[in-house]
């Protein structure tokens, strides 16, 4: 590197990996000088001061532009703290209320729209998928389970038939993933559903429910619960949305943005503005797969329900019953999508370090989401959290910023 800045080598190496075009508002927020001492705003309980501590740090030392951490005990807001930078460009701080897309924090919301149906009778974890949706039939999948389906054991990972960049039309998705054949014997393997598991699960559920999934999420969960977590944003909404700003190092956009790999397969379909999840049109359309804007506080809130025997502060979601078979394993090991160890229950990831650590507790569950963003419930501890960047992490796992956080408040440093 003789000769050449260390800002000018991080660009020249994204440039030759071909993510010049999502460089540029990394390298204005994490390559910009460091900010002055950061601005943590919000409360917490003393008792949880180790997590105060870490997330201020996470500023000082790890590159922490703007961000919220959230933490849930007994179904008390223990620990509920902002800070930082919500937008670079303007120098707007981070709110109480600030929303970011927390990525595929998502699908674990996704699969909680399907359990709350089975918990009501109205699907049948044994019965298959095509009972309830017929075209899904198509090309082998006539016996695929919805417990196989919110297992990642469905091998529907592709949409082939779709045309590129289009992600965005839900009825072509739709038509799209029911022709599709499965990459493997469905119920044989495990793979992570990146691109498909929204529009899969999201499908079902309209099916049954007759709402699309943002509709069922706001009226049944968001709504009485309180809790600041949204698929469709409204103008008001809006104006309280930063942009997520991807990292160059994240193995995940590296996958994605590479033809040959799985990862790139499955995505193909994606919109061509590598910014398309933060305009306009894709905040707030209803009839998407994964728009879900949220923050800390929204996610640990409806995180804090499942830690919780499945209700919160009068509201019930899911029996416990039903909570228990969402953190049974129902696979571990190599992932057959993205080649990295993974353990998986039924609609949720489980405790697997490095790369899914949810705290001490080898119970735990949640979901990550690409960047950074996480969702955790600890029934055992009644805890859950919750953490929301707008700068994403590098690597394959959730990113040290994350992983100190859940190590302050589920892990080592509480235990």
């Amino acid at each position: 590197m003789t000769g050449v800045s260390r800002r000018d080598f991080v660009i020249l190496s994204a440039a030759a990996a071909g993510l010049d075009a999502v460089l540029s508002p990394f390298a204005r927020a994490a390559l910009a000088n460091p900010a002055e001492e950061p601005q943590i705003h919000g409360t917490c309980d003393p008792a949880f001061g180790q997590v105060k501590d870490v997330f201020a740090e996470n500023f000082r030392s790890r590159g922490e532009l703007g961000a919220a951490v959230c933490v849930y005990k007994d179904g008390e807001k223990v620990v509920d703290l902002w800070g930082g930078v919500a937008d670079r460009a303007t120098g707007r701080p981070w709110q109480q209320d600030t929303i970011v897309f927390m990525a595929s924090v998502y699908k674990s919301i996704s699969a909680l729209c399907v359990l709350m149906l089975v918990d009501r009778g109205k699907i049948d974890l044994e019965a298959p998928v095509a009972r309830y949706w017929p075209e899904f039939a198509q090309a082998g999948k006539d016996k695929i389970s919805v417990r196989t389906l919110l297992s990642a054991q469905a091998g529907v990972i592709y949409a082939d038939a779709a045309p590129d960049g289009a992600m965005l039309d839900w009825d072509v998705m739709i038509d799209a993933l029911a022709q599709q054949a499965p990459a493997w014997e469905p119920g044989t393997k495990g793979g992570y559903h990146s691109m498909s598991c929204g529009f899969l699960l999201g499908e079902l559920v309209r099916r049954v429910d007759g709402r699309m999934v943002g509709a069922f999420l706001a009226e049944e969960i968001a709504g009485p619960l309180g809790a600041d977590y949204k698929m469709g944003l409204s103008t008001h909404d809006m104006s309280r949305a930063v942009s997520l700003i991807p990292n160059p190092e994240s193995v995940t956009l590296n996958q994605i943005a590479d033809p040959t790999t799985k990862m790139g397969r499955a995505w193909r379909v994606r919109p061509k503005d590598p910014d398309y999840q933060n305009t306009a049109m894709y905040r707030r359309g209803t009839r998407l797969s994964g728009n879900g804007y949220g923050n800390a506080g929204g996610v640990a809130r409806i995180y804090a329900a499942l830690a919780n025997g499945g209700s919160l502060d009068g509201v019930h979601l899911v029996s416990p019953e039903l909570i228990e078979i969402a953190r049974t394993e129902s696979w571990r090991g190599i992932c057959e999508m993205t080649g990295r160890p993974f353990r998986y229950g039924v609609g949720f990831f489980l405790n697997y370090p490095p790369l899914m650590p949810f705290g001490s507790n080898n119970r735990a569950f949640g979901h990550p989401g690409a960047g950074g963003a996480i969702g955790i419930a600890d029934p055992e501890a009644r805890m859950s959290f919750s953490y929301s960047p707008n700068l994403m992490c590098a690597g394959a796992g959730v990113g040290d910023r994350c992983e100190a956080l859940v190590a302050a408040a589920l892990g080592t440093l509480r235990s």
